[in-house]
Formats: structure tokens, sequence, C-alpha cells
């Protein structure tokens, strides 16, 4: 298997996306792309769909469930106080705990969630083509071996576009 990646490098978000959809109407395929922080555009273009957003609206109907079932358990069903002839199922103080509750729930299961999905662990082998997309470039990574269409083509769209450098490389996790 060729591990050989081409690697296109941009300074700034704009020349980034015009790339991204150049690139895509010409039928390249993108490996990944990676950004000094998140791009929301890049993850459409990618045509990448999460299901991150259901989930933790799972997590928040659930948790908002089982806070208000333990408080009506306990205030209600299981030690009852009467305090003042105040009603025991007095709902609205229940209110404040539950939201608290809920996004500690939500907080803690998305994070839970991420980091199953992601695979990130203490350790963990990883694949960063550019250090420098860590602190202010933008990089756009192809796999060689999956293009149909010469490299050269795709170089050339990559500096049209605004990339400030284009190189071949082989990519090895580091630990």
């Amino acid at each position: 298997m060729n591990k050989n990646h081409i690697i296109g490098v941009f300074d700034d978000e704009d020349s980034l996306m015009s790339a991204v959809h150049e690139v895509k109407e010409k039928g390249f395929e993108i490996w990944e792309i990676f950004t000094p922080y998140p791009i929301h555009e890049v993850i459409e273009a990618m045509g990448k769909k999460t299901r991150f957003t259901f989930a933790a609206f799972i997590y928040g109907f659930l948790g908002a469930a089982g806070v208000l079932s333990f408080m009506y358990y306990t205030a209600v069903i299981d030690w009852p106080i009467n305090y003042g002839g105040k009603p025991t199922n007095a709902f609205p103080s229940f209110i404040v705990v539950t939201i608290v509750i809920t996004i500690l729930t939500v907080t803690l299961a998305s994070l839970f969630t991420f980091s199953l999905r992601a695979k990130i662990y203490p350790g963990k082998a990883y694949i960063l083509p550019d250090a420098r997309s860590t602190d202010d470039k933008f990089v756009m990574v192809f796999d060689k071996s999956k293009q149909s269409s010469g490299s050269g083509d795709l170089e050339s769209i990559l500096l049209n576009k605004g990339a400030v450098e284009v190189y071949e490389k082989e990519l090895q996790p580091q630990i």
C-alpha cells in the first residue's frame, strides 16, 4: 500500500475553503483536513455527518428524566416531610437542580462518547502531517493512491487557490 500523501498548506480559512470546493468539484478525494480551530464548513464540504447532537439530546433527556424521577421518589414517596403545610410534590423546587444535573450529565456523557468515538486515550499514536496545523496553518491531506487523475493537476489547483506550500510526505504514526 502506498503511504505517500499530498499535503497542501494554507495561510487562511478563505483560501482553504476555496480550494476545498474546487478540489471536490474536480473529483479529488480529500483524506483529511487539519485546522487550528474548528471550521464547520469543512465538515459539511467533506460530506461527513455526525449524530453527536442527537446523542447529546438523548443524554439530556435521560438525565433530566432520571433527576426528576429521583427527586420525586425521595421527596414524595420514600421520605415525605411536611414543611409548614406545603405540598410534598413541589415541582418548582426541582427545576434548578434538574437543570444543573442535566447539564452535568450531558457534558460528561458527551465527553465520554467523543473520546470513545474518536479513539482518544493516553499514549495513543497520532498522525500529524504538518506540525504547523496546531498553530496557525490549515492543512489539506490527500492519499496519493486514491487519486484517479494526476497529482500534478491537484498540486496546480492547490497552488492556484492560495496554498503556500504543496509537498508529498509519507505519514507515520507518532507517539
